[in-house]
């Protein structure tokens, strides 16, 4: 793997990561089942920013660039 590779794969990852911790602080000011579904069930938690677009948009937008990293690493 050379560095570029590495380097695309780690931002990748470190986007997805935030992303989450974005998702997981806009889903518990929101509503508490939600925060315990983002806390414990990640990937469902996006089905919620894919409804509430009008706050968690930033969220799912990092995701996609996160994964777009990892895809192209």
């Amino acid at each position: 793997m050379d560095a570029t590779t590495a380097s695309m794969m780690t931002f990748g990852v470190a986007a997805l990561l935030a992303s989450w911790v974005v998702l997981l602080i806009v889903s518990w000011k929101e509503d508490y089942a939600w925060g315990l579904c983002t806390l414990l069930l990640p990937p469902l938690s996006y089905l919620y920013s894919l409804a509430r677009l009008d706050k968690a948009g930033q969220a799912l937008l990092l995701a996609i660039v996160g994964w777009l990293l990892i895809w192209l690493a």
